[in-house]
């Protein structure tokens, strides 16, 4: 009965198949012999697919030359993908410092109160003021950047 029935490869002509299409090959120095994997989410897998596809790419090329472009300028990419993690543990660090200032100031409103005096108190509370505000601006920031960067 095997004999009934045709051998793989029997019947088809080898000058009959199409070519293979096959890109050329890289030289050694250019070759990609490595294979970082990653996990993503799925917001975060959309938005790199996406993007992949809007620069008529395939996964693999847009992740290979994402990561190499942010590797070449790390002063800068360290400050792009900053964690929130770590965002908001130099938000936390910097309340720290201002309670520290509060109670500065309650030793300074102590002096006052004792009638010593205080010639730079103006110029130390605007300081202050700014720093506080800078810091309230930044969580704001943090916050929309969370929220898909609609303003807080």
């Amino acid at each position: 009965m095997a004999e009934d029935r045709p051998q793989p490869g029997e019947g088809r002509q080898a000058e009959n198949l199409s070519p293979k299409r096959q890109r050329a090959r890289q030289p050694k120095p250019l070759k990609r012999l490595h294979q970082p994997s990653c996990r993503m989410n799925e917001p975060e897998y959309a938005r790199f697919t996406a993007a992949a596809a809007h620069c008529k790419m395939t996964n693999a090329a847009f992740l290979a030359y994402a990561v190499d472009k942010a590797a070449r300028d790390l002063t800068r990419t360290a400050a792009e993908i900053a964690t929130e993690r770590e965002v908001l543990d130099e938000i936390f660090a910097a309340r720290r410092h201002l309670g520290r200032i509060h109670g500065l100031f309650n030793q300074v409103a102590k002096a006052l109160n004792s009638g010593a005096d205080t010639p730079h108190l103006n110029a130390t509370a605007q300081a202050v003021h700014d720093a506080a505000r800078r810091m309230e601006e930044a969580a704001d920031a943090l916050l929309a950047h969370r929220d898909g960067g609609e303003s807080a």
